[in-house]
Order: C-alpha cells, then sequence, then structure tokens
C-alpha cells in the first residue's frame, strides 16, 4: 500500500504543467476505490491509518493537479522553489495598478443596475487574464525561466483570490 510522495508519480502522469485532466479524473477515482478507508474496516489499526494516510494524500494530490495554481506551485516546488507563499507580491506596476482598478469594479457591483451582468463582465476579464497567465507560466516553465514563472504564479495567486471573490458576491447576490 505504499504510494510515492510524488504527486505525479501517485497517477502515473509526466511531470508536465499540462494535464490530462479525464485522466487524472479516472486514476483518482481508481485510486480512491482500492484505498478507500471502508475498505480496511475489518483490518488491524495500523492498516486502517495507513489507509486514512494513503486516501489523504490521494486527495492532496488530485487538489493540487487539477487546480491551475496549486499545480503551478506544485512544480516549482519539484525545482526548490517555495512558491505558495502569500507574501510575494509581483513587482509588477501596471499589474497591481489593474488589480485595484479590478476591486474596485468588484465593490461597485452591488451598486450597479444589474449587479449580475457587471460580475459576468468582471469575471469573464479575469478569466481572460488567469488563462493569460496560466500561458505564460507554461512557457516559463517549459524553458526553464524559474524566476519569471515564479513571478507569474504571484499574479495567478491575485486571480485565483479575485475569481473566489466574485463567486463569493454572486453567491451572496442570489441570496438576497
Amino acid at each position: 500500500m505504499k504510494l510515492s510522495s510524488d504527486f505525479f508519480e501517485i497517477f502515473a502522469i509526466p511531470v508536465a504543467w499540462q494535464v490530462d485532466s479525464s485522466q487524472l479524473q479516472s486514476r483518482y477515482l481508481k485510486l480512491q476505490q482500492e484505498f478507500h478507508p471502508d475498505r480496511y474496516a475489518s483490518h488491524g489499526d495500523t492498516e486502517k491509518r495507513l489507509a486514512v494516510q494513503t486516501a489523504s494524500l490521494i486527495n492532496q494530490a488530485y487538489d493540487t493537479l487539477k487546480s491551475p495554481l496549486k499545480r503551478a506551485q506544485y512544480l516549482l516546488e519539484l525545482k526548490q522553489i517555495d512558491a505558495s507563499q502569500d507574501s510575494h507580491i509581483t513587482s509588477d506596476g501596471a499589474f497591481l495598478m489593474q488589480q485595484i482598478d479590478l476591486r474596485e469594479a468588484l465593490s461597485d457591483v452591488r451598486d450597479s443596475a444589474d449587479p449580475f451582468a457587471a460580475l459576468d463582465s468582471l469575471r469573464s476579464g479575469v478569466e481572460s487574464s488567469y488563462a493569460e497567465q496560466q500561458h505564460q507560466f507554461q512557457a516559463q516553465y517549459q524553458l526553464s525561466d524559474f524566476d519569471d514563472a515564479f513571478n507569474t504564479v504571484a499574479k495567478m495567486q491575485f486571480s485565483a483570490k479575485l475569481l473566489d471573490e466574485i463567486e463569493q458576491l454572486e453567491a451572496d447576490l442570489e441570496d438576497l
């Protein structure tokens, strides 16, 4: 029941930015079935504990590899670069100004004539930027330009957080 601690190895996929999501999900479901703690209910305490730990590792690996931001951070981590730091902020002044504008637009959504249309427009722009940042990361990573890749991950963190806040605001508006 010993699995590797390398998330890519767990799912038997190559270490790369591009991940075949259907292959990832298929392998995830197979591993979850194989190592689900309920399958070890009649075993000893040690085997039960190992099953829980293994299932937890599988879940963590899946969550990491399916998320573009977490996958980018993990790829850099494999290169001994800690990119999961929320404290790292990009030095790109134009990007930071754009983030201020986007945050102001988000705070103005509730007061707009059609909050849902304003939110959709905002989401579309942020998703487009996030997709571009992912393409930049892929190119930088493939070229082993890890400094730029690290800075791109910082931008991806901004975009991912803003998308989460957009989803939260949308849920809040739907509850009204």
